[in-house]
């Protein structure tokens, strides 16, 4: 296996850029090479070239957008076809490895992890399809986050925080602070039920969408996590195995959603927009959905911790990738020419912006925080993020693996010996 550097803290790097107004790349980040394909280069005469991208459904609003997107940018490009595939994120692990074994790889691709298909040869780097002038727009410290072997092989789309959302109405009168620590929280929880019942007081989502963060919510915030220090694999740590008996005993006490393995994030920010939750993890969208259909009060606070462990956020960073399908000259040049399309600024903001993430690019975060300025809100919950070992080619394996252990705990199973299989097929 390749090796892979280990870039610690880059997303409190990142947004110490975002402050300062960026810095120029480290030598391992340096700019694709001068000799990259120009975005406007031609397709031989009489020719039209047709790019296949598939992009993740952040929201409602996600497929419109990018109808939008295809509609102008091939009315611009009469030499490029530009074909748009939106999938949910249910589904698009799925969609995407059934193409790639039925010899029908996208071109592009919109998608958390990237290390599985670099290490099967997959991918192409960066440099050879993202522009000069687009690739000096993204955050050094974000770009490391997709390095193995010294190379960048996607480029980051949009980035996320998670923080503890709370109801402040509710936690006022069932006589409860914001809680602090794992104790703080299940008398929290406790003290919510007793004051309503029909309120679930701890929102928990262990689905496929989301129970990677489940775990890294409470692993990371009892000193565990994927990874120990030196980068290695640490799936069955004693404090992930005291993570994981946490949550399935919060959920077990009825203190929580009532079946966290199928409701999703999406069903909880429903809830909890309508005062049925009390308190959930979530990222800085839930804030915009919550003023738009729910106009609760509510706070956002830092994750729990268990005692005086340091405590962490979640940061979630998406990417866009291309697949090495053996292009042609104007076939590459009309992959940049897509790539740089969406990282226009203007339109790129307003994507952002309507998605309410969080910028990967300079220039988007100036425009988006003109835009809204309470995104500056966020910066010290990213300040303790941590980002998912998504560098190494086991993540996806280790993603879904994470997600089993607590669904199967949940119902009965030992934390420790199923932690310990999963590190056994991981590492072993």
């Amino acid at each position: 296996m390749k090796k892979i550097i280990a870039l610690l803290m880059a997303l409190v790097m990142a947004f110490g850029l975002v402050a300062c107004g960026g810095s120029s790349a480290p030598a391992e980040t340096e700019a694709p090479k001068a000799d990259a394909p120009a975005a406007e280069a031609p397709a031989a005469a009489g020719e039209k070239v047709e790019i296949n991208m598939i992009a993740a459904q952040y929201g409602n609003e996600t497929a419109d957008w990018w109808a939008n997107f295809v509609t102008e940018f091939n009315a611009a490009h009469e030499d490029i076809n530009l074909v748009v595939d939106v999938v949910s994120w249910n589904d698009i692990y799925t969609v995407v490895n059934t193409r790639i074994a039925n010899g029908q790889a996208p071109d592009l691709l919109n998608i958390d992890v990237f290390a599985d298909y670099q290490a099967d040869g997959l991918l192409l780097p960066a440099e050879e399809w993202c522009s000069e002038e687009t690739y000096a727009k993204f955050f050094p410290s974000f770009l490391a986050e997709s390095i193995v072997d010294d190379v960048v092989w996607a480029v980051p789309d949009l980035a996320s925080a998670r923080a503890l959302y709370y109801n402040a109405d509710i936690l006022e009168a069932a006589g409860v602070e914001v809680p602090t620590t794992w104790e703080e929280l299940k008398a929290a929880c406790e003290a919510i039920k007793a004051y309503d019942a029909e309120i679930y007081p701890w929102g928990v989502d262990m689905t496929t969408d989301e129970g990677q963060a489940c775990f890294a919510y409470y692993a990371w915030n009892n000193g565990g996590g994927f990874v120990d220090a030196d980068g290695n694999w640490a799936l069955n740590s004693a404090e992930n195995v005291e993570a994981v008996n946490f949550i399935v005993d919060l959920v077990n006490s009825g203190l929580t959603n009532t079946d966290p393995t199928t409701e999703t994030r999406y069903d909880l920010q429903d809830m909890f927009a309508a005062g049925k939750v009390a308190m959930m993890i979530g990222p800085n969208q839930i804030s915009k959905y919550c003023e738009q259909n729910g106009g609760i009060n509510y706070g956002i606070a830092s994750l729990p911790t268990n005692g005086d462990k340091a405590g962490a956020s979640v940061g979630v960073m998406d990417r866009i990738m291309c697949f090495d399908n053996g292009y042609t000259e104007a076939e590459l040049a009309a992959v940049t020419a897509v790539v740089d399309a969406f990282y226009d600024d203007e339109p790129y903001a307003d994507w952002v912006l309507m998605e309410d993430f969080l910028p990967a690019t300079s220039t988007g975060n100036e425009l988006c925080a003109a835009a809204d300025p309470g995104m500056a809100a966020w910066i010290d919950v990213i300040g303790s993020a941590k980002f998912y070992p998504a560098a190494k080619a086991e993540w996806a394996d280790v993603k879904q693996g994470v997600i089993a252990v607590q669904q199967e705990v949940l119902l009965g199973g030992n934390a420790q010996e199923l932690l310990d299989a999963l590190q056994a097929e991981i590492a072993g």
